[in-house]
């Protein structure tokens, strides 16, 4: 539902928590601290479709910017800033353009040390034909 409709998850909770009241259900739903902490754990697998053959697959990274209190908070009291990046890691079939591996890492991280995590998340019965990165 938070993906869906774009919602934060303060108010995909209240959303959820109104669809039973609705109908007349006296049922519980996980809170905003439970659903948080879930969904820092939560698996997700990424749809794909297949290529032909062998899979050939481009890795790369780039930095995301953080957003978080103290980025609010530098911007409504002029304090100083202190920047937080990411590094997000796609693996990307070169074939069909579709995601079929990503990581998440601090921006000290490399490439290298994330490569078997990104290989991990191919299929055992994937044939990989090529690997191709530009990292040092």
């Amino acid at each position: 539902m938070k993906l869906l409709f774009g919602m934060a998850l303060r108010q995909t909770t209240g959303f959820i928590e109104s669809l039973p009241r609705l109908v007349g259900l006296d049922w519980t739903v996980p809170n905003f601290s439970t659903l948080s902490r879930r969904q820092k754990t939560l698996s997700v697998n990424i749809p794909y479709r297949s290529s032909k053959g062998p899979l050939h697959l481009l890795i790369d990274s780039t930095g995301i910017k953080v957003e978080g209190k103290g980025e609010w908070h530098a911007r409504k009291h002029g304090s100083p800033k202190r920047r937080v990046w990411r590094k997000i890691h796609l693996g990307i079939d070169e074939e069909t353009l579709q995601i079929r591996a990503v990581g998440i890492t601090g921006s000290h991280i490399g490439g290298a040390p994330v490569l078997p995590g990104l290989l991990g998340q191919i299929s055992a019965d994937q044939e990989i034909g090529s690997v191709t990165a530009d990292w040092t």
